[in-house]
């Protein structure tokens, strides 16, 4: 089984790299691609609770997060660095995660086949 790493680097709005991301999450986890999930810099935003992107005009995508379970995607970590740089902590995030030190996320991305970053 092939080890796949999405990463997300971006902000949540404004652009569709993040919903491409996850749609590309779901479609190889659906194909028996091992998918773990990396968020990292303001992508952490992504995870925040109560979002309301559609009063901005965006669309509500990041309401999928909740689907990664049913498709065996169970491996998300986010950069520790970042949510200190954001002031942000664990309970604000919508999903449950893994907080990773940068050695931790190196050695993540060393352990699979391929890395894509959106």
């Amino acid at each position: 089984m092939k080890k796949l790493c999405i990463v997300f680097k971006q902000p949540p709005h404004g652009t569709a790299h993040g919903r491409e991301g996850l749609d590309l999450s779901l479609l190889s986890a659906s194909f028996e691609q091992e998918v773990s999930l990396l968020f990292t810099n303001e992508a952490v935003l992504t995870l925040l609770k109560d979002q309301d992107p559609e009063s901005i005009g965006a669309k509500d995508y990041v309401a999928t997060l909740g689907a990664l379970p049913l498709y065996d995607i169970y491996t998300v970590l986010v950069c520790s660095e970042s949510m200190q740089e954001l002031g942000l902590s664990e309970q604000e995030l919508r999903i449950g995660v893994t907080l990773s030190a940068s050695e931790e996320i190196a050695s993540h991305l060393n352990a699979v086949d391929e890395v894509i970053v959106f």
